[in-house]
């Protein structure tokens, strides 16, 4: 088994990080059945910035509900989810570069070449964006196996 990493073994004491395969279906990291925990992926492209949806504006995708500000960004995530949707399901793309999958934060967030990345907390953002293409390609690597028990 992988050594765990200090801020691993805190996630795991406040239970922020599951047990691989919990999530398997759909693969989509949610907080209370919310993905982005309620926040509008839209939103990072447009506003660049994370916004609380609303649950007037919500729509059901690889079973999890994504909430959007308005009628306009869901209609345009509808129109193409993979433009929008964070990358590696919503789960941290630091942790994911390691072969982990942990919770993430709508406030540790980054776009790179149109695509969102989300992570742990700030530290782990700020420490992916040490190298950011070399997590990029080792998670992209890694993501396929991370719910393969």
């Amino acid at each position: 088994m992988k050594r765990m990493n200090w801020w691993l073994a805190a996630a795991l004491v406040i239970g922020l990080v599951w047990p691989m395969g919990a999530f398997a279906e759909g693969r989509i990291f949610t907080r209370d059945g919310l993905a982005i925990g309620g926040t509008d992926p839209v939103a990072y492209f447009t506003q660049g910035q994370p916004v609380q949806g609303s649950p007037d504006y919500q729509w059901e995708w690889r079973n999890a509900t994504w909430q959007f500000v308005s009628a306009e960004h869901r209609d345009r995530f509808q129109a193409d989810p993979e433009a929008y949707a964070p990358q590696y399901g919503g789960w941290c793309a630091w942790a994911a570069a390691r072969g982990e999958a942990a919770a993430t934060i709508p406030e540790a967030w980054k776009i790179v070449d149109g695509k969102l990345y989300l992570n742990f907390s700030r530290l782990i953002q700020w420490r992916w964006e040490r190298d950011i293409p070399g997590y990029i390609a080792a998670a992209d690597d890694h993501w396929p196996n991370i719910f393969q028990q």
